[in-house]
């Protein structure tokens, strides 16, 4: 017999927690001469977990995004990372792309577009 469900999220509302820390890095120019682009977040949380969204041009992406399990770092913060692929003509396009991450009820945002970028 196999149990089918959704499982339990557990969601933790703990004020006292930090915001994470993002970084938000462009696609390389090499990977830019190709048919895919790699927009990479980089987040820095208190805690193992953390739930992690992107939007494009303000409207939410699910396709092309993986995301890493958090992993201790020697500091004993977690760090974890994820991945949005997208097509180079989306970058040119200079459209907005956003990472949001968040931890308990602390909540990190960063944007990056094409423009603010040097080349």
């Amino acid at each position: 017999m196999t149990a089918r469900g959704s499982g339990t999220k557990l969601i933790i509302t703990d004020s006292s927690l930090p915001a994470p820390s993002l970084t938000l890095l462009p696609p390389s120019s090499e990977e830019l001469k190709t048919d895919k682009a790699t927009l990479v977040c980089l987040a820095k949380t208190a805690v193992g977990f953390a739930d992690v969204s992107w939007t494009s041009g303000g409207s939410a992406v699910t396709g092309g995004v993986f995301t890493s399990s958090a992993e201790q770092q020697s500091d004993k913060t977690f760090g974890l990372s994820s991945f949005l692929t997208i097509k180079p003509s989306e970058w040119s396009s200079d459209r907005v792309f956003s990472c949001k991450v968040s931890v308990g009820s602390q909540t990190s945002e960063k944007s990056i577009k094409k423009s603010d970028c040097s080349e």
